[in-house]
C-alpha cells in the first residue's frame, strides 16, 4: 500500500497522476482506516486532487462500505461537486473537500469518524476547539519541529446543510491558518495534506493525540 500512496500522491505528480493509480491509493487508505475503527460501516470519505485547472477531485462514492472499498469506488468530480466520471454518487460531502483544497491548497483531504474524534469534539463543542500541546507526536505534522508546540483543533458544529457547512469550515481555514486538521461535532475529524501520504499521516497522528487526550481524561476522572 506503501508505495501505491506514494507514487499516486507526489505533489506535482498529482496532475498528471494515472486516474487508476490514484484510485486504487485511495481505497486501500480507506481499508486500512477501516482496519483501526476509524471509518467503520459507510463512515467516513476520501478525496485526492488529480487537477488544479481545472479543478477535479477523485473521491469515494457515497454509501460504500469501507472494509470493501476498492478503486472501482472511486469516482471524479468537477470543482462544484459534480460527477464527472465513474458510476455511483460523490459523498455527501464532497463539497466540503472542495473547499479543504482549494483554502489549504492541499493534494489530500481525508475524513474519519473515530469514536475519540466524537467524544472529544462533542466534550470541547463549547470551546470551539481542542488544545493539543506536549506531545511528541505533534513532531509528525508538516512543519512542526518540536513537542512544545501547541495545535489548536478547531470544533465545527455539525449540519445536513453541506453548502452552509462549507462556508463555516471556509471560515474557519481562514481563521486559524496554522490548523492541521478540524472536528466537526459529533462527528469526526477532518485532515488534509499537500499529497496522500502526508494527509494518511496527519490522520494517523491526529487520531493518536486524540486517543491519548481521552484516554487521559479517563485514568484521571477516575482517579478524582
Amino acid at each position: 500500500m506503501a508505495e501505491r500512496i506514494k507514487k499516486a500522491a507526489s505533489g506535482p505528480g498529482l496532475m498528471t497522476a494515472d486516474f487508476a493509480g490514484v484510485a486504487s491509493a485511495l481505497a486501500a487508505v480507506g481499508r486500512s482506516f477501516y482496519s483501526r475503527g476509524w471509518v467503520l460501516g459507510t463512515s467516513g470519505n476520501f478525496s485526492t486532487v488529480i487537477s488544479r485547472d481545472p479543478l477535479r477531485l477523485a473521491i469515494t462514492s457515497s454509501g460504500v462500505d469501507k472494509s470493501e472499498l476498492a478503486a472501482e469506488h472511486i469516482l471524479q468530480v468537477d470543482d462544484a461537486g459534480r460527477l464527472v466520471a465513474g458510476s455511483g454518487r460523490p459523498s455527501a460531502e464532497t463539497l466540503l473537500h472542495i473547499t479543504v483544497a482549494r483554502l489549504r491548497n492541499a493534494g489530500a483531504v481525508l475524513h474519519t469518524h473515530s469514536i475519540w474524534s466524537n467524544l472529544l469534539s462533542d466534550r470541547h463543542g463549547g470551546d470551539s476547539g481542542v488544545t493539543i500541546a506536549g506531545y511528541e507526536m505533534l513532531k509528525g505534522l508538516e512543519g512542526i519541529t518540536t513537542h512544545e508546540h501547541s495545535e489548536w483543533l478547531p470544533v465545527i458544529e455539525n449540519s445536513q446543510d453541506m453548502p452552509s457547512l462549507a462556508d463555516t469550515i471556509g471560515e474557519t481555514l481562514n481563521k486559524h491558518k496554522d490548523a492541521h486538521g478540524f472536528l466537526l461535532r459529533r462527528h469526526g475529524l477532518y485532515s488534509w495534506g499537500d499529497n496522500l501520504a502526508q494527509a494518511k499521516r496527519h490522520v494517523e497522528i491526529l487520531e493518536f493525540l486524540l486517543e491519548t487526550i481521552g484516554r487521559t481524561l479517563r485514568i484521571r476522572e477516575q482517579v478524582i
